[in-house]
């Protein structure tokens, strides 16, 4: 990985598993798009926010998704991808589709928050994985060029971000 100039890694399955049912959260997510008068659709948990923020109600779909993380965070587990932090001579960041305050929570949980330079949620910048801008936002801050820095995620979402911003991608 000493190949490039910085690593930006995505948080939930490549350094840590937040403790999340996510099938409850996203029935939740349902139920509160169906009382805001908006039908939840086939959509995935991502595509009902967007949905909500259409409707109006972003700000309380969100809320809830993020107090999910932020408590499944508390009990985030160590994945073994954590491990090769200590080797790296550059940079290191996270772009995670979690809420920024539960990435700090789990990465303290291990104490690996120091490890980071940028730690980037889906609330930090105004546009998510994976929209491209997440990314190239976390390379700015830490003033690097996305054809210099390797994105290590465990989806495809992940790779679709590096691709778009110009990154080359790692799979976790």
């Amino acid at each position: 990985m000493t190949d490039y100039d910085a690593v930006v890694y995505d948080l939930d399955g490549t350094l840590v598993r937040l403790s999340v049912d996510w099938a409850v959260v996203e029935r939740e997510v349902a139920d509160r798009l169906r009382e805001a008068g908006v039908d939840p659709g086939p959509y995935d948990m991502w595509e009902m926010l967007d949905a909500a923020e259409d409707a109006g109600v972003g700000g309380d779909v969100h809320e809830l998704i993020a107090s999910y993380e932020r408590d499944g965070a508390t009990r985030a587990e160590r994945l073994p991808g954590a491990d090769e932090l200590a080797a790296l001579d550059v940079p290191a960041a996270v772009c995670s589709l979690n809420c920024e305050a539960a990435c700090r929570t789990a990465l303290d949980r291990h104490d690996l928050l120091d490890s980071f330079r940028v730690v980037a949620g889906r609330d930090t910048v105004p546009a998510r994985k994976p929209d491209p801008r997440a990314l190239t936002w976390v390379l700015d801050e830490l003033g690097v060029a996305p054809g210099d820095a390797l994105f290590v995620g465990d989806s495809a979402s992940d790779e679709v971000t590096a691709e778009r911003a110009g990154a080359a991608f790692r799979w976790a």
